[in-house]
């Protein structure tokens, strides 16, 4: 199963930095299981809201170059406040080490409630193209990337997504 879980971005210098928001709902599957109680965003979703937000920070920098993004290691990740259903989610997201030629980039990101920190790590993430390992993926490379750049529209209120 695949998550998606940035809700909008806010705001973007490629390159850079990307700031986003998360609205955490109870409609959320995993809620039911984490836990049933005392409903919170499990603290890997929350690091992966990060990977996300530096994924889009990527995508948006080199032009959809690489349809897979990838989480390689995380270092310092710290926990603050849980994350209940109800509550919004502010993660800013930065670049610490990238170059456009290499496979790897690293990012510093934070996830803020109210202020509060929810997350907070450093993490390398990895990019490539599936093509890159097997020449006859590269429709699935284009599909890939056709439908990112169509959630990209979405997360940046480009259209309206009733229509």
């Amino acid at each position: 199963m695949r998550f998606h879980l940035i809700d909008r971005i806010l705001d973007l210098e490629p390159g850079k930095r990307i700031r986003m928001v998360k609205h955490l709902t109870l409609g959320e599957e995993y809620l039911a299981d984490h836990f049933p109680t005392f409903p919170v965003m499990p603290g890997v979703l929350m690091l992966q809201t990060l990977v996300e937000g530096s994924a889009w920070l990527l995508r948006a920098t080199e032009d959809f170059r690489h349809s897979v993004i990838v989480l390689r290691d995380a270092r310092n990740v710290k926990y603050g406040t849980f994350m209940q259903p109800g509550n919004s989610m502010t993660i800013t997201v930065e670049a610490a080490e990238y170059s456009p030629d290499t496979p790897t980039a690293v990012f510093k990101g934070k996830a803020e409630l109210q202020g509060a920190t929810t997350v907070a790590a450093k993490f390398t993430v990895a990019r490539y193209n599936l093509r890159d390992r097997n020449p006859a993926l590269k429709d699935a490379d284009d599909r890939i990337v056709a439908q990112l750049r169509s959630h990209y529209r979405i997360l940046r209120g480009e259209f309206d997504v009733r229509a």
